[in-house]
C-alpha cells in the first residue's frame, strides 16, 4: 500500500482517550485521494504514485497541460498533486482510490507541511534573540547587537543571523500520534499541532520509526 496520503488541515480541538485523559489533536481531512501517475523501477528508477486530492472545483480551473496529464489516468483534474513511495508488494494503478483507511492501526505518523508566513521580521522574534536592557538611556532596546569586528576579518560572516523573512518554509513534524481516524468523514485526528493556517494542504505519511499502533 501506499505510504501516505494528501490532505488539508481543519483546526485543533481537544478529545478525550479511552483512559479519560484530555489530549489536543490536530483535525486533518485526508483525501479521497486517486492515482493520477505509476512510477516503476523499469521505466523510473524508483517504485511510487502520484496522487491528487479530489476537489469539485479542480475541474473548471484545470490548464489544458493538466487536463491531458489526468486523462491519461482517466480521472478527473486535481489541484494538490503529491508523489509518496510505495511498500513492497503494492498493487496501485492510474485511477484506483485511496482513502484515510491506511491508517488504521498505524501508531505515528509525519506530517510536511508550510508554516504560516510572518513576513519581515527582526532578530528578537525571528531567533529569540534576548536584546538589551529595557532601562532609561539604553540605546541598545531590540537591536542584534554587534556583528563582526571592524579590523579583522572587516566582513560579516556568512550565516550570521539577522533581520529578514519569517516563516513560510516547508516543515516536518515527525512521530505525532494517531489519535482518531474517521473513515466516513474521511478525518485524522493526530496529537500535538501541525505546520500551517486552517485549509493549508498537508503530507501525512506512515512514520518510519515507532509506527506500531498504540505506542505514543
Amino acid at each position: 500500500m501506499v505510504e501516505g496520503i494528501i490532505g488539508k488541515k481543519v483546526g485543533m480541538t481537544q478529545v478525550f482517550l479511552e483512559d479519560g485523559t484530555m489530549t489536543p489533536v490536530t483535525v486533518i481531512e485526508a483525501g479521497p485521494c486517486v492515482v493520477v501517475q505509476r512510477k516503476s523501477v523499469q521505466k523510473d528508477g524508483y517504485e511510487s504514485v502520484q496522487l491528487g486530492l479530489v476537489d469539485a472545483k479542480a475541474t473548471r480551473r484545470a490548464t489544458r497541460p493538466m487536463r491531458g496529464h489526468h486523462e491519461k489516468a482517466g480521472v478527473p483534474p486535481t489541484r494538490l498533486l503529491r508523489e509518496f513511495r510505495l511498500e513492497a508488494g503494492a498493487a496501485l494503478k492510474p485511477g484506483d482510490r485511496v482513502l484515510v483507511d491506511i491508517f488504521e492501526g498505524v501508531g505515528k505518523v509525519d506530517v510536511i507541511g508550510t508554516s504560516k508566513g510572518k513576513g519581515f521580521q527582526g532578530v528578537m522574534r525571528r531567533h529569540k534573540f534576548r536584546g538589551g536592557a529595557a532601562s532609561h538611556g539604553s540605546m541598545f532596546h531590540r537591536a542584534p547587537g554587534s556583528i563582526g569586528a571592524s579590523a579583522f576579518p572587516s566582513r560579516v560572516f556568512p550565516g550570521m543571523r539577522g533581520p529578514g523573512h519569517m516563516g513560510d518554509a516547508r516543515i516536518t513534524v515527525k512521530n505525532l500520534r494517531v489519535v482518531r481516524v474517521d473513515v466516513e468523514k474521511n478525518l485524522l485526528l493526530v496529537r500535538g499541532a501541525v505546520p500551517g493556517a486552517p485549509g493549508a494542504a498537508l503530507m501525512i505519511r506512515k512514520a518510519k520509526a515507532g509506527s506500531a499502533a498504540g505506542k505514543s
